[in-house]
């Protein structure tokens, strides 16, 4: 991993806007929670990294992601608040949203179907919207979904335009990529439908469907493990149909949209348990 800014609370990103704390980080980026003296609020600086941060295409792609929040408004989006490309510490503003990222949720509490279907189904309406905006996310995952109430879907360094050319390298995240990804083929809403399953697989199982075992891409030779007897045999069916191999045999963001409803519209109605006499005054 390329080397870190090792920024301590009260250092300056630039002038007017000062490190909380390390959030995290990937191969590229460190994120830190920030105070932002202009806007008077808590934000989250995408920095780019010490060796990165001079070169060319780390900022083109970092300007890259932020023309393409500009472009983009959806209620489950992270806001950008504009980026910074040029100067020593290269970085992306955006919006701090308070909540544990599903794979904390899944890893610690497990999820009931009741969680699960409608997750999948707000997720599923905002690849919709991507969809429909020409543009593929390519990193959906439960460590990329903050929930807030509702799921918000972060990172999109890797999201690009529809245009069905081959990527150059394989693009996501390993454990998480759609064979055409694995392959550096044509991507397109697929490999977000894709990543979806892949994320209702784990919020179902508690594991990836694909977990690594020695090789980088395991889903290029073999299926997923079938998902426990406690899901309904028709989700099954459907969240495994998202991860068959070729992409034009998986549903349709529409049609994924709409069997996820009939799934949420099936659950039984939530019921109030009897409630218990206040024990009286003395």
């Amino acid at each position: 991993m390329t080397t870190a800014w090792q920024l301590a609370e009260g250092d300056p990103i630039v002038p007017g806007r000062r490190v909380l704390r390390l959030l995290g980080g990937g191969r590229r980026y460190e994120a830190y929670l920030a105070w932002d003296e202009r806007l008077h609020a808590i934000v989250v600086a995408k920095v780019l990294r010490p060796g990165v941060a001079g070169d060319a295409d780390a900022r083109a792609a970092l300007s890259a992601e932020a023309a393409l929040l500009e472009a983009l408004a959806h209620p489950l989006l992270l806001r950008s608040f504009g980026a910074v490309p040029d100067g020593p510490r290269p970085h992306l503003v955006l919006e701090h949203v308070e909540g544990p990222r599903l794979s904390t949720l899944i890893r610690r509490y497990g999820l009931s179907l009741e969680q699960v279907l409608p997750l999948g189904l707000e997720v599923a309406r905002l690849l919709r919207y991507l969809g429909a905006e020409g543009v593929v996310h390519l990193d959906v995952k439960p460590s990329n979904i903050i929930m807030d109430g509702r799921p918000r879907l972060i990172d999109l360094s890797v999201a690009r335009r529809i245009d069905g050319a081959p990527s150059s390298a394989p693009v996501g995240t390993d454990a998480y990529m759609a064979p055409e990804q694995c392959r550096c083929g044509p991507l397109g809403p697929p490999a977000d439908v894709w990543g979806l399953g892949a994320t209702l697989y784990e919020a179902l199982a508690g594991a990836p469907p694909f977990a690594p075992d020695g090789d980088r891409f395991p889903q290029l030779r073999r299926g997923p493990e079938p998902l426990p007897r406690r899901v309904p045999a028709a989700l099954a069916a459907l969240v495994l149909g998202c991860l068959a191999p070729e992409p034009a045999a998986r549903p349709s963001l529409p049609a994924l949209e709409t069997a996820l409803q009939a799934e949420a519209e099936g659950l039984p109605a939530p019921r109030l348990g009897r409630f218990r006499p206040r024990p009286a005054r003395s």
